[in-house]
């Protein structure tokens, strides 16, 4: 990667944004009366959230050992990428790469923005061809690379992800919604060597907070400094920051809940072998399973049946179901009814 300097790759309009600042977000303004925001003086929640996030950000900012300055909290991963979309690609102008399949809302976003949709197919093993990487962002110049890894829907790692951020000439967004479910090392390592990543992390998946819809951006501070000037004033609700703190402090029980998914997936993973309509069991980093089927079309309809809802992939991964693992006895009833479908 040649020379990063950020302002080329940032929408002008964005640069000469204004960010909305409240007064309350002044870190020398206190005042016990508050008759500023239009507020209702009665209710439990009858004040706007803190904007800025300061404790949450603190509280990341121990337990990952990054500056405050480098984190960026959203409603969601969803409104961080629809963000990092809007702050650095001209609509009508510019494309976005994602891989292909992939997590579809990347894509959903950027056509939103009116900006292309470049997709770089996997190969048979999920993985990226960095030849094809190559040949793809050579011709067709993307601003931004969304790499989801562990990779959702497939379930696998993607290797060796420091070479596509060294050889992609823009922001490259390391999605890694489901990295606690892995052995592979966090991004967040190389931020400080490359200033184009941006690193998205949620509280939805291993940290069971998908209610509360809290998502976070991890990367330089003047790429955050963007984020936060893009965003709406009041974009996390105060109870959900309240229930995130909550969370990061109850170690005791992440790494409980954590392990229970450990053993869930290897009980799974044991229980798919004697299942004899399933082709193919994917192997997974994740938190889901990608599996092939027989007939696919049969196996879901059957699940669905039994009020067992699942995620159909095909015809984009043809024949395959993507299934979450769930608690023991919601993957008992699973096997059950995937028994039965055999039968016919």
């Amino acid at each position: 990667m040649k020379q990063f300097t950020l302002n080329n790759f940032v929408r002008n309009n964005i640069l000469a944004l204004q960010p909305y600042i409240s007064f309350r977000d002044h870190n020398e303004f206190k005042a016990p009366i508050l008759m500023d925001a239009n507020e209702s003086p009665f209710g439990e929640f009858n004040r706007y959230p803190d904007s800025t996030q300061k404790r949450l950000k603190n509280k990341l900012s121990e337990f990952k050992n990054i500056s405050s300055n480098q984190i960026a909290v959203g409603n969601g991963s969803d409104e961080l990428i629809d963000l990092i979309i809007k702050i650095f690609c001209e609509p009508k102008k510019d494309s976005i790469l994602m891989m292909n399949p992939s997590f579809a809302m990347y894509g959903f976003y950027a056509t939103i923005n009116e900006n292309t949709v470049v997709k770089l197919d996997l190969n048979e093993n999920f993985q990226i061809e960095k030849q094809q990487f190559l040949k793809v962002t050579r011709e067709n110049q993307p601003k931004i690379f969304f790499l989801c890894s562990p990779n959702n829907p497939t379930g696998n790692s993607i290797q060796d992800i420091e070479f596509y951020i060294q050889n992609f000439d823009g922001i490259v967004v390391v999605d890694e919604a489901y990295i606690e479910f892995s052995d592979q090392k966090s991004s967040l390592e190389l931020l400080e060597k490359y200033p184009n990543l941006i690193v998205l992390q949620t509280f939805s998946k291993a940290w069971g907070m998908a209610g509360a819809r809290v998502g976070i951006a991890y990367a330089s501070e003047e790429i955050i400094t963007l984020i936060n000037t893009v965003k709406a004033p009041y974009n996390v609700n105060s109870l959900s920051q309240e229930l995130v703190l909550n969370v990061i402090d109850d170690q005791y029980q992440f790494n409980q809940n954590l392990n229970n998914i450990f053993e869930e997936r290897e009980w799974l993973k044991n229980e798919f072998q004697d299942i004899n309509c399933i082709t193919k069991v994917f192997p997974t980093d994740a938190n889901f399973f990608l599996i092939e089927f027989e007939d696919v079309e049969k196996v879901y309809q059957t699940l669905l049946d039994k009020e067992v809802l699942t995620s159909k992939r095909t015809p984009q991964i043809p024949n395959c179901i993507r299934i979450n693992i769930g608690n023991r006895e919601e993957n008992i009833q699973l096997i059950q009814v995937l028994k039965k479908s055999e039968t016919l």
